[in-house]
């Protein structure tokens, strides 16, 4: 698909996906840190949460402003 023409609905899903493995890698990351003892490991987790639920936001919002979701005409 030509980067130009994609819709909303499928960069939002994209990006919801994206932020999805992005928030389940950081709460990995923030379990390993507490069981280790890494404080650093586990801060790194947090932060990887929080830009996976950023990301997961932008790609729902994405969706819901896509005017013509699968439009196969654009």
């Amino acid at each position: 698909m030509d980067e130009r023409n994609r819709d909303l609905a499928t960069e939002g899903m994209e990006n919801s996906a994206e932020g999805k493995a992005t928030n389940l890698k950081g709460k990995l990351k923030d379990a390993a840190g507490g069981l280790t003892g890494d404080s650093s490991l586990q801060a790194e987790g947090k932060l990887d949460q929080a830009k996976g639920k950023i990301q997961d936001t932008i790609g729902k919002v994405q969706r819901n402003l896509d005017p013509n979701p699968g439009d196969p005409n654009r």
